[in-house]
């Protein structure tokens, strides 16, 4: 096992393990673990998220201010939800609103459901002054192409008689008309960043509809209603603002927001974990370190495309930190945690004394894989 450099302090960057413990609580955890078993050395938490559900978090426990705001669900049933603000930047989290674990019940809505509240999100981060917002894809019930977002920030959308059209991505079959309104106006000298790991399109095989719908309970009728109304909103949208951004990387991520927040509000897409370790200040945090410990609920293949974890490896292989992994389960081979730039790797399965406690005792064997990486990797200490 690889030891350490003996000086300098150790950062604790995990993202959530999904289903069990939030990022913050498992860089508690660790850190208590890593403490307890290494007191001399100073530890630093500094939970990450990928742009997904978990970003809010992420960014209040890097010292952002939490401002609640009642929205629109993804039904339309009102939800309690929250953005991040720190001088003149927020984050505004799409699954605080129109997330999978907004839906009441727990049951989908695949043709009804929106993203109004994520558009209601960023007014009140613009009505607090916000120049800069982050806009964190990922978890969405919706289907909707981003419609329901541009329209709680003032655009209409009118069928042929000139009604408005209700929620969803079903009743974009009937759009005729778009009208901007004071969109523009609004986000006035606004950048908008979103941050998305995925680079599906909007359209086709790999777009919104066909990859991500039935997780959002689509299936069969469903998925050819919805790939003709986000069809329809496109060509829509391209005869209001002369281009076609359909194609574009993200475009198709979360249910098509990703789409209307490139062609309506301007926005720019950059890697998630890219963006969240900018934003948390990863590079100052790692800077003199000796040990960077990070981690997901799953170390797999997904992890190599664009996760946390890996994300968190290649900055800090950038800065000369080595960094250990710690995770729920692990599903690569030695060689490829290895590959992927970690220099150990834990998983709680193989500290479970029980097939079911990696899950129901997570937070606890957390402690116990910080102090096992803690005796294995941090010599002296």
């Amino acid at each position: 096992m690889p030891t350490t450099p003996a000086q300098g302090h150790v950062v604790v960057a995990p993202d959530k393990f999904k289903g069990t413990l939030e990022g913050a609580e498992v860089a508690a955890r660790l850190a208590a673990g890593i403490r307890r078993a290494a007191p001399g050395v100073e530890v630093r938490e500094l939970p990450v998220a990928d742009g997904g559900e978990g970003t809010l978090a992420a960014a209040l426990a890097a010292g952002f201010t939490r401002v609640p705001a009642k929205v629109a669900g993804p039904t339309g049933l009102p939800v309690d939800a929250a953005i991040a603000v720190k001088d003149e930047l927020a984050v505004v989290e799409l699954a605080q609103a129109s997330g999978l674990a907004r839906l009441p019940g727990g049951r989908t809505a695949p043709l009804a459901a929106g993203s109004y509240g994520v558009g209601q999100l960023i007014a009140r981060a613009v009505s607090l002054g916000a120049r800069r917002i982050v806009l964190g894809l990922g978890g969405s019930a919706c289907t909707d192409g981003g419609a329901g977002m541009v329209q709680a920030l003032g655009a209409g959308l009118f069928d042929a008689e000139g009604v408005e059209l209700p929620p969803g991505g079903a009743a974009l079959r009937r759009l005729h008309r778009l009208d901007p309104g004071p969109l523009a106006d609004l986000l006035s000298g606004v950048e908008v960043v979103v941050a998305c790991d995925v680079d599906n399109p909007l359209l086709g095989p790999r777009g919104a509809t066909a990859v991500y719908g039935p997780q959002k309970g689509a299936d069969g009728e469903d998925l050819v209603v919805l790939e003709a109304g986000l069809a329809r909103w496109a060509e829509v949208v391209r005869g209001v603002t002369g281009t076609d951004v359909s194609e574009a990387p993200g475009a198709g991520a979360a249910g098509g927001v990703g789409f209307a927040a490139l062609a309506l509000l301007g926005a720019t897409m950059r890697p998630g974990i890219e963006l969240l370790l900018d934003l948390l200040g990863f590079d100052g945090a790692v800077r003199g370190a000796r040990l960077v410990v990070t981690g997901e609920g799953c170390l797999d293949e997904q992890t190599l495309h664009g996760k946390a974890p890996a994300g968190v490896a290649a900055a800090a292989a950038g800065a000369g930190v080595p960094v250990a992994a710690v995770a729920g389960r692990l599903e690569l081979s030695e060689s490829e945690w290895r590959k992927a730039g970690f220099v150990a790797a834990y998983a709680l399965t193989d500290l479970a004394e029980q097939p079911g406690d990696s899950l129901t005792k997570a937070a606890e064997l957390a402690e116990t894989a910080g102090e096992r990486l803690a005796g294995d990797l941090l010599a002296g200490a």
